[in-house]
């Protein structure tokens, strides 16, 4: 397993678990850089918390700042399952994530690859370098089961 391996596979299973909790399954893993240790994890818990902003990325996000005691995630890296919306691609930028690796692409809500491309607007400030691509096969299919399901 490499180093980027099992962040990933820590962020399906919080994924798994939100599915599980009848959240669309999105998982999400905050790792700092230097020493590949866990920051935070989390699944997304919009239906239990009745917030609409609380996506799994905004959630760890959240955590990891409470944690540290600081709004900045300089050499944080972040994990999730799928290509984050608009509203978490701007928390992303604005806590300072280094690298953000995702899995599945969102063509129709996606704000990094799709949609607004927030990073590559004149108005964003800082812009991880971003991996996409990463389980997609298995994110995706989890998605896909998860709304199949629901219908």
């Amino acid at each position: 397993m490499n180093e980027t391996e099992f962040p990933m596979s820590q962020a399906i299973s919080e994924a798994q678990d939100a599915a599980v909790r009848g959240e669309v399954p999105v998982g999400c893993v905050l790792v700092a850089a230097v020493t590949g240790n866990v920051i935070t994890a989390a699944g997304n818990r919009t239906e239990e918390l009745g917030d609409p902003t609380a996506h799994a990325e905004m959630l760890a996000i959240r955590e990891a700042v409470a944690r540290r005691k600081t709004p900045r995630l300089e050499e944080v890296d972040m994990y999730v399952t799928l290509e984050p919306c608009a509203m978490c691609a701007a928390v992303i930028s604005f806590a300072r994530i280094r690298r953000l690796y995702f899995g599945a692409y969102d063509p129709k809500g996606g704000g990094v690859e799709h949609g607004g491309k927030f990073f590559s607007q004149p108005t964003c400030h800082h812009a991880p370098e971003v991996y996409g691509g990463m389980e997609e096969t298995q994110c995706a299919h989890m998605l896909k089961t998860f709304f199949t399901e629901k219908r």
